[in-house]
């Protein structure tokens, strides 16, 4: 019985696919529709999980397992979400230095500052453009933000202690300012009006939202007496030497630094303690909106197709009365014919499905070429655009397939 059943579902399906040769244009067209439906739906996702991963790559980059404690007039606003938008005073070098020294969990610590987002570096006759940050840093500054050194070396205490003016450079920067095979290390480049002895190079973190390849890094101590200015602001790294203390050093580093800036039990703390995580979340909250619009885009085009394939198969019914006719005439069952029309829309949409799935890889994976991302699968979409094409057979294809299961053989007989 079950080697029954198993031959008459192969034959039905071998009349559908003969069925879908026979009529190339209108099966070609339907497929179109459905692979335009499923491309829009995984492509976009795909190019969406693509930018999340390029994302959390990218804010990892910037110093994981490190929170930020900052001055709370540095908001960030996101859409018509405002975080921490209260206007509060800075956070000055000696909080930041008292803070360090008052912090006696184990930590690393470093305090940082923005000498300027606009400067310009000169080498000889080379120059970059006017949008190079100038940070000013201690010597723990390269750990707790995650980068490396890949020659020369990193700030020493002597450095920061004796005001030396020496810098770090980003490896995009010593691209611009250096020929290709000339060592930038013992070089004196110009920026702000003063000298600087190259000491070291970093590590290129590769293809970077936040362009931390571009950068120049001075002793902060240089800095406070180079680019000094009125209400100067602070920020202070803190990295936990063991991940699992990360919340419980947040914690205890708020504690710290409150009583740094002489709050009470009854003050609000008047500053951000920010991490890579909190920013990521922040944005992947805001592209998930991305998300849904991208879906029902999906969607719509999707109930285009369902309608489109209806049409199709009933025009296929129609055009067919008569085979129809001729095969209920030699005994096929009512339902063998529901069943004949079914498998043929549920092939069609499983074909169209398939171009569209692929094609949508392929084009949402542009994106992970220009964000220099790993190639994504993302089987969640897959499995949801193979569901969302069975979706599409069924329902398309069952208002023909009743229809066609109703005809009566002998007025089918004399179709024409």
């Amino acid at each position: 019985m079950l080697k029954l059943e198993t031959s008459l579902v192969i034959e039905n399906f071998r009349i559908a696919f003969n069925a879908i040769r026979a009529s190339k244009l209108r099966t070609v067209l339907t497929i179109f529709i459905i692979a335009i439906g499923i491309m829009a739906l995984v492509g976009i996702l795909t190019a969406i999980e693509s930018i999340k991963k390029s994302i959390t790559d990218q804010f990892t980059l910037m110093g994981s397992n490190t929170f930020t404690i900052e001055s709370r007039s540095m908001n960030i606003q996101m859409g018509d979400k405002h975080y921490r938008k209260k206007n509060h005073s800075r956070i000055t070098y000696q909080q930041a230095v008292k803070f360090k020294e008052m912090i006696d969990i184990p930590v690393t610590t470093s305090i940082s500052t923005y000498a300027t987002g606009i400067g310009t570096i000169k080498y000889k006759s080379k120059k970059s453009n006017p949008n190079i940050p100038v940070i000013g840093s201690d010597e723990n500054y390269l750990q707790t933000s995650g980068n490396e050194i890949e020659k020369g070396r990193n700030f020493s205490q002597n450095d920061i202690k004796d005001y030396r003016n020496v810098a770090i450079l980003g490896s995009e920067l010593v691209n611009v300012l250096f020929e290709k095979y000339e060592d930038p290390i013992g070089k004196v480049v110009l920026t702000g009006g003063g000298k600087y002895r190259v000491i070291g190079v970093l590590k290129s973190k590769g293809a970077s939202i936040t362009g931390l390849d571009k950068i120049c890094i001075l002793p902060i101590t240089t800095v406070r007496h180079h680019f000094s200015r009125p209400n100067m602001r602070y920020s202070i790294n803190v990295m936990p030497d063991d991940q699992y203390m990360f919340e419980m050093a947040k914690s205890e580093a708020e504690g710290v630094f409150r009583i740094v800036r002489g709050l009470t039990a009854k003050d609000e703390s008047d500053f951000n303690i920010t991490s890579s995580d909190n920013l990521v979340e922040i944005l992947l909250e805001n592209i998930k909106f991305v998300t849904i619009a991208a879906t029902l885009i999906g969607l719509i085009t999707l109930f285009g197709a369902v309608v489109g394939l209806m049409n199709i198969m009933l025009v296929s019914v129609k055009e067919r009365t008569k085979e129809i006719g001729i095969r209920k005439a030699i005994g096929a069952k009512a339902q063998t014919i529901k069943n004949q029309f079914l498998y043929e829309a549920i092939l069609i949409g499983q074909i169209g499905g398939l171009v569209g799935i692929v094609l949508g890889i392929l084009a949402g994976n542009l994106i992970s070429l220009l964000t220099k991302t790993s190639f994504i699968v993302p089987w969640d979409w897959i499995i949801t655009g193979v569901l969302a094409c069975l979706a599409v057979g069924l329902v398309s294809g069952y208002v023909p397939a009743v229809k066609a299961s109703r005809l009566n053989p002998i007025i089918a007989l004399h179709y024409e």
